[in-house]
């Protein structure tokens, strides 16, 4: 399981440019069932995504592909965890596998 930390490297007016095509990248990611959650930071400084891939070089790979990267507009931080404990119902979520 992974943690993304995007820390926008832009002005938001920049951002804001290429937020629909990264929203794109989001979706196709949430059906294939390799992202969990998403959202931006509060306050906006950035935004979080939780992602269930089996390697750090597959997620390197798919976040290579984010028009965000490509563009330039953020950073990204990654964390990897092994979560252990769970509220009621969320483990079934969160550590089904994802579709290739």
């Amino acid at each position: 399981m992974f943690i993304v930390l995007l820390h926008y490297i832009q002005p938001l007016a920049v951002v804001e440019t290429h937020l629909a095509e990264h929203r794109e990248f989001l979706d196709r990611h949430f059906a294939a069932g390799r992202f969990v959650a998403s959202g931006p930071q509060v306050p906006r400084i950035g935004g979080v995504i939780l992602a269930r891939v089996g390697s750090r070089s597959e997620l390197d790979e798919i976040l290579a592909a984010d028009p965000f990267y490509g563009a330039k507009v953020a950073q990204y931080q990654v964390i990897e965890f092994s979560p252990t404990k769970f509220a009621d119902g969320a483990a079934d979520v969160l550590l089904a596998h994802a579709s290739s």
